[in-house]
């Protein structure tokens, strides 16, 4: 498939590029969609049917995952689950957390720094990286982070997060689409937690909550907002983010879903003055950083702000000598419905009664 940036792709598969151009381009998208779609549909029949192994191991694990290409709050939610395992009534100790890892090492980074308690393995092979963390580590249990398509390794609880503002990725599989294999499939959940519910309307939120249902009526629904909790900056000072909501702002990011964090911001800080939108997994140059404070500068803000995953990839770049604040915000996962059951279910897990 020919490259095309993410904003392009974006507008193509959700039908707002508009032309004979645009509409060709789906076309062909849909047909390789059919044959992408055909593929996931046998293996998870594979799978079901158990013609195709799933490896068991003697200690609980719990995959968090999603259903669509993109963000979805996947990593905070990770974040939260081992702070839950940590305070958990059995007390279970030597968490690990199973990550494929991908070209830039910026999500297994924010894991490292989030979750000091936890190990981190780094493998496509979830089999393998389970004995590694038990042969290691003697891990008591596994949280598998993007776990929810990679059924080789048997997990006993399934967290999906689905983000609010494109719940099921334009109703198309990838690449025609967002989703990475059909909506059927979340029928394995055991349960579901909607990210970003605060971006949509109430309205909307219940009509995905009603779909959900409808799908796995058995599964825990749960809501949850991205908090942001304060500004770490460039020197190392953390500013509570209430300061910055007479400040103007400029905020960048090279993450899947740019729109729900400059939402964040806005919600955050006031006066989002402008914004920079980079591809998923950016690799920043320093004529990237010289180009965002240069658009900083002719905007007046005092205030450049950006995701932890990409301050990961640029906290070690020479900065401008300048006096704007040069910082990332830090957000958590606050939920607003459900938790208790979530917990609940997660205590079950680790007790080996799921």
């Amino acid at each position: 498939m020919w490259r095309l940036n993410q904003e392009t792709y974006k507008k193509l598969v959700s039908g707002q590029s508009k032309g004979i151009a645009a509409a060709a381009a789906r076309a062909v998208l849909r047909l390789i969609s059919w044959g992408y779609a055909a593929i996931i549909g046998i293996r998870n029949l594979l799978y079901s049917a158990g013609l195709m192994k799933i490896h068991r191991i003697n200690i609980p694990v719990i995959s968090v995952g999603n259903i669509t290409a993109g963000g979805t709050g996947k990593t905070p939610l990770v974040i939260w689950l081992c702070s839950q395992i940590k305070n958990q009534k059995s007390k279970i100790k030597n968490c690990c957390i199973l990550t494929r890892g991908y070209k830039t090492p910026d999500e297994p980074k924010i894991l490292e720094q989030s979750c000091p308690a936890a190990k981190i393995i780094i493998n496509p092979d979830r089999v393998a990286g389970a004995q590694e963390a038990i042969n290691k580590y003697n891990a008591k249990v596994l949280i598998m982070d993007d776990g929810f398509q990679h059924r080789r390794l048997a997990r006993n609880l399934d967290i999906v997060a689905i983000d609010a503002t494109c719940p099921f990725g334009h109703g198309k599989i990838l690449p025609a689409g967002l989703l990475r294999e059909p909506l059927s499939s979340l029928k394995r959940t055991n349960a579901v937690v909607i990210t970003r519910s605060d971006q949509i309307k109430t309205s909307e939120l219940e009509n995905l909550e009603v779909r959900l249902r409808r799908i796995n009526p058995n599964t825990i629904i749960a809501k949850a907002v991205h908090n942001p909790i304060c500004v770490k900056t460039a020197k190392g000072e953390q500013i509570p983010i209430d300061q910055f909501k007479s400040k103007k702002v400029f905020a960048f990011c090279g993450i899947g879903n740019p729109d729900a964090f400059f939402s964040t911001i806005r919600t955050a800080c006031t006066q989002l003055a402008g914004s920079r939108t980079y591809n998923d997994h950016h690799i920043y140059t320093s004529e990237d950083i010289n180009d965002i404070y240069e658009e900083a500068n002719y905007l007046g803000v005092s205030v450049v702000l950006t995701t932890q995953k990409d301050w990961i990839k640029i906290s070690a770049m020479k900065l401008p000598a300048t006096a704007i604040i040069f910082g990332y915000l830090e957000v958590e996962i606050k939920f607003t419905e459900g938790e208790d059951k979530l917990k609940q279910l997660i205590d079950t897990a680790l007790t080996g009664k799921i």
